[in-house]
């Protein structure tokens, strides 16, 4: 791994456990192992350090996601089954490459950047959106025809931020689970009122 890229996980792994402005550079220095002017070659400061780290995730979050949700032949109940048994896993920490469960990083950093017009903030909001391009992208592939496509990629997606966050915020470790009941009611209704 090169420095770069060790200083942007280890970022990452402190951020992620502890929130962006209760990390220091020091830590992120002394736990990289990397010397400051190596950090300063790479990046302008902590923001744009924060930046690399929220696009090393948004990369990494998407291709597990993306895995978990290919399928040859989906249908519309196969997408909401993959979706909220891969949030299950990563929920109950039986998702390696997510790394241990601390809730949605993209959330937590927009907590810590609450001005939607902040670059930081519109970034995660950006990641947000692909995960919802993707689910439209499934449902199509399922057979859904994109009206009844995008409207059920909206709801799965708001399901599935609250599952996160109600995870986190009170340790429901059931969340994902009973988010995907719900969506599974939704989800056939919504698949044969639009014929899908």
């Amino acid at each position: 791994m090169d420095k770069r890229q060790q200083l942007v996980t280890t970022a990452f792994e402190l951020f992620y456990r502890q929130g962006i402005h209760a990390v220091g550079i020091n830590q992120i220095l002394q736990q990289s192992g990397v010397a400051k002017k190596t950090l300063y070659h790479h990046f302008s400061g902590k923001e744009a350090l924060v930046a690399a780290v929220i696009a090393y995730r948004d990369q990494v979050f998407l291709a597990w996601l993306e895995g978990r949700l290919k399928r040859t032949e989906p249908t519309p109940v196969s997408v909401i089954e993959d979706l909220f048994t891969a949030l299950d896993d990563w929920i109950n920490d039986r998702e390696a490459a997510l790394t241990a469960f601390h809730g949605c990083f993209f959330i937590n950093t927009c907590a810590e950047y609450g001005d939607p017009g902040h670059e930081l903030h519109q970034q995660c909001a950006k990641h947000k959106a692909a995960v919802t391009a993707m689910l439209t992208s499934c449902l199509l592939k399922a057979g859904l025809k994109h009206t009844a496509a995008t409207q059920l990629a909206g709801i799965l997606n708001l399901l599935k931020e609250g599952a996160i966050v109600q995870a986190q915020v009170q340790g429901d470790k059931q969340a994902a689970l009973q988010a995907k009941t719900v969506a599974l009611n939704l989800g056939v209704s919504q698949s044969a009122v639009n014929g899908g």
